[in-house]
């Protein structure tokens, strides 16, 4: 298949442009995993920490794993003030299943948590190569699980809970779901999914779309992928989702992606599956955003609409009665 070379000096406008301008020239340069994650974790040690809201609490908890595995930390995100039977989200972070964890997306979790009038659970989930597929999957189905059999005393509604994540986060949301819907539950109301690392194949035109190690990138991704499968004879729908044959049953989807992100076609196509498969989807494919750009960017008029299209979207799923 023909690849499509994306060109950030022309496609980008100004503002994406600048920013684009300023970031490491290796920031995403995964030739040396260990050697990426000491970069990042500089970059953010020089920004400076969020100011985390005082009316929400975040209490860090050991979840049991599955099938004998170790057990899971997760974060919990709570408001002060939250509603009876309240929905929750279990969130997933992003970082190509090799770099972050849960302490990455506080500033995205506490906003959701005030907004939603929700609780979110984080998942610190195990990365590869050191824990290829799946352990991953398998922490975020145990944190899944322990959120529905402990709903009562999080004080959330069994019966309301979404899944949701960004990148290799957003990835490991539609495993969740998929997993889910094969086990008998939990049940999902919702799965948030942005800018999504679905398919290990890496064969659409747009997976072609650039080398810059600014930006996750084509050779990045083909090395987290070989990091995440390791030596596993067989790659299942869970772990790559864009290879699952089936994909009716599972719950409404949100889908967004810029126009520059290497997962953009993927994304499209997974979108159009599941609306082929009768589950309600809505996508949003944002023209000169690449990927991350929505956090790197966040002032830009065109990262100001990605919010509050995300944002509606998930109070809409999260709270339908308002």
């Amino acid at each position: 298949m023909t690849g499509r070379k994306f060109d950030f000096e022309t496609e980008l406008d100004e503002i994406h442009r600048a920013v684009l301008s300023v970031l490491p020239e290796k920031l995403l340069d995964l030739t040396d995993i260990s050697a990426a994650r000491a970069g990042i974790e500089e970059l953010f040690s020089q920004m400076p920490s969020p100011e985390l809201p005082e009316d929400i609490s975040i209490e860090e908890i050991q979840v049991p794993g599955i099938n004998g595995d170790p057990d899971v930390l997760v974060k919990v995100y709570k408001p002060k003030s939250l509603p009876s039977e309240a929905p929750v989200l279990l969130w997933i972070h992003g970082g190509g299943m090799v770099l972050g964890s849960a302490d990455w997306d506080d500033d995205v979790c506490c906003p959701i948590a005030t907004a939603h009038e929700c609780v979110v659970v984080s998942v610190d989930y195990r990365l590869a190569p050191e824990n290829p597929a799946p352990a991953q999957l398998h922490d975020c189905y145990a944190a899944l699980k322990w959120v529905s059999e402990n709903a009562s005393s999080l004080g959330v509604s069994p019966e309301r809970i979404a899944v949701g994540g960004a990148s290799a986060g957003g990835g490991l949301a539609a495993g969740t779901a998929l997993m889910a819907r094969d086990n008998g539950g939990p049940n999902l109301i919702f799965q948030l999914l942005v800018f999504p690392m679905l398919d290990h194949r890496n064969q659409t035109p747009s997976s072609y779309g650039t080398s810059d190690t600014r930006v996750w990138n084509r050779e990045a991704n083909i090395a987290a992928w070989a990091a995440y499968l390791g030596e596993a004879d067989e790659v299942t729908p869970y772990a790559s989702p864009s290879i699952a044959n089936d994909l009716s049953g599972l719950p409404p989807a949100y889908i967004n992606v810029g126009t520059l992100d290497i997962f953009v076609d993927e994304d499209i196509e997974y979108a159009q599956r599941l609306s082929q498969a009768g589950v309600p989807v809505e996508l949003h494919v944002y023209p000169g955003a690449f990927h991350g750009s929505n956090g790197f960017v966040a002032e830009s008029a065109l990262s100001v609409r990605w919010a509050a299209d995300q944002s509606a979207a998930l109070e809409a799923a999260l709270n339908p009665e308002n």
